[in-house]
């Protein structure tokens, strides 16, 4: 480790005394399955928020970036790829239309020595459903049937119905491994105790943490999978709660890269520093409101609930916010309008949006009054709007003013902004929010990852029926529903492009949410790091990065 770098973490952790005992961790490199190899120690910085490290528990950018370190995959996407491959699988394949088997390397470990078979692959997917925490990835596996385990070594999964994107769920926040000997059953395993149990396959450990604090990370001298070895020494994640400090520490050299979220302005004033690198990845994130329909104004639950006021208001809002307005003002087109719930780009993207809302894309406020008016709705309407100011970028705040201005000054709407931190609102959204910010960083590279999350009905945390899948804002459409699952197993792709392009235009006629833009990644570093990879994976992935 070069005293530059010392002089770097020092600084790093003196922001926060109580982290210090990471650092020391991280520079004696011999814990729990840990190797400090060969190498430098690397810092990094981010602002987004871990809700929890158990994979049963979340299904958040922040907290699938740490465990995707940590957790070994049955398959997944290698530096470069679009498509999943075996990972600590020798192999993985369909050996019926609903059957899909893997075969495990033989020899696996997790990094406390407990041998990983495949009773924990059953574990592992089984907790996910039987826990079906509200903001877990259960949803993901709604379409599992079974799965049998004939030897230490065989997974057999049954699916309800033939499934095209099964692989790549696999690959998703549903798809980590954990250890069955130090994980809950029925419950989500507190952090304290994940760490304790030591219970990663991965290409890291973890050796010390710290909630949205820090964390260090050790290479796992024990990983066997396809994404190789680590060619650091370690990783210390450092958490900022503003942007601006960690440019500031990335344009100091303190940490090595910052990834999510710097502003756009400070992207656009970082690329011009030659000391510094600016990475660009692929698109794929979007920024969307969704409508509770049982408590948006006019929702179900509501005392003059009435679903044509209802559809009328959120038609009304989709006429009258100005995308382009948002992309060029608040995020100087890092990011680009978005008219789908599907990205421009993938295979049966399509702009019902621009088709049915505005002008051509842009706003039409008599549209929008028409639309209330012909319902009967008295304006101007009352909107309650939640956003969160730190999960999604600090240009959260100024992207959720500039929707309150946009829909105020059409004199059709008086908005009643709030905002609340992630780890609050990721519990309050299902219930307490009639219309509220969300974004989407995909779990893999396929349209159905935007359709059938949202849109497919699902169960709420008690097990009852609720619509509107991980969002839970009680959205359902039969025809959406059939086109989803239609799509979902349909072998002949051009019927498949066929069905996404349905599923589309019908929720754009219901919106049960509201495309706004589409991102893309940036890392910004140091200009002597080698190893970002930023590719159709949407992942962030540590093991890469070497000086």
């Amino acid at each position: 480790m070069s005293s530059a770098f010392r002089s770097r973490r020092a600084r790093t952790l003196a922001v926060a005394a109580s982290t210090a005992t990471l650092a020391l961790a991280l520079a004696g490199c011999a814990a729990g399955g840990g190797d400090s190899g060969s190498g430098d120690l690397l810092v990094v910085g981010t602002t987004d928020k871990l809700t929890t490290l158990d994979p049963a528990g979340s299904y958040d950018n922040g907290s699938y970036a740490v465990q995707t370190q940590v957790f070994p995959f049955l398959v997944n996407t290698d530096y470069g790829k679009p498509d999943v491959e075996p990972d600590i699988a020798e192999s993985a394949e369909f050996t019926q239309p609903t059957e899909y088997t893997v075969k495990l390397k033989s020899g696996l470990k997790f990094a406390n020595g407990n041998d990983l078979t495949s009773s924990d692959v059953k574990f592992s997917f089984e907790r996910v459903i039987k826990i079906n925490d509200p903001n877990g990835p259960a949803s993901l596996l709604a379409n599992l049937d079974s799965i049998d385990t004939p030897d230490d070594t065989t997974v057999v999964f049954t699916l309800k119905s033939a499934d095209q994107t099964w692989p790549q769920i696999l690959s998703s926040p549903a798809g980590p491994i954990v250890d069955e000997d130090t994980f809950s059953a029925t419950k989500v395993t507190p952090d304290d105790d994940v760490v304790k149990g030591d219970g990663f396959a991965g290409q890291y450990t973890i050796d010390k943490f710290s909630l949205n604090k820090q964390i260090s990370f050790l290479p796992n001298k024990d990983y066997d999978g396809l994404l190789g070895k680590a060619k650091n020494a370690g990783i210390l994640l450092n958490y900022y709660a503003q942007s601006s400090n960690m440019k500031l520490e990335v344009q100091k050299g303190e940490i090595d890269a910052a990834y999510r979220s710097l502003t756009p302005t400070d992207i656009a004033d970082l690329r011009k520093d030659d000391s510094l690198k600016v990475w660009d990845g692929p698109g794929g994130e979007q920024r969307y409101m969704v409508f509770n329909f049982r408590t948006m104004p006019f929702g179900t639950d509501t005392a003059e609930a009435d679903p044509a006021k209802a559809l009328a208001v959120r038609q009304a809002i989709a006429a009258t916010v100005d995308r382009d307005a948002l992309a060029k003002d608040v995020y100087k087109d890092t990011y680009t309008p978005a008219y789908s719930p599907v990205p421009e780009g993938l295979t049966g993207a399509s702009t019902p949006f621009k088709d049915l809302y505005g002008k051509d894309g842009a706003p039409d406020l008599a549209q929008a009054a028409k639309f209330l008016s012909d319902a009967g709705v008295q304006t101007p309407v009352q909107i309650d709007l939640q956003y969160n100011p730190d999960h999604y970028g600090e240009s959260s705040a100024d992207e959720y003013a500039a929707i309150k201005s946009q829909l105020e000054s059409s004199e059709l709407f008086t908005v009643n902004l709030k905002s609340t931190e992630w780890v609050t609102y990721s519990k309050e959204r299902v219930n307490s929010y009639p219309v509220f910010q969300m974004g989407w960083f995909p779990d893999y590279s396929d349209a159905d990852n935007y359709l059938s999350v949202f849109f497919l009905p699902g169960t709420d945390a008690d097990g009852n029926p609720v619509g509107g899948g991980f969002l839970q804002n009680g959205y359902e459409n039969p025809e959406v529903t059939k086109a989803i699952q239609g799509e979902q197993t349909e072998q002949d792709e051009a019927a498949r492009t066929t069905l996404i392009e349905q599923a589309q235009e019908l929720e754009a006629k219901d919106i049960s949410t509201l495309p706004l833009l589409t991102g893309k990644q940036v890392v910004v570093s140091t200009a002597d790091l080698k190893g970002v990879t930023l590719d159709a994976s949407f992942k962030f992935r540590f093991a890469p990065l070497e000086k």
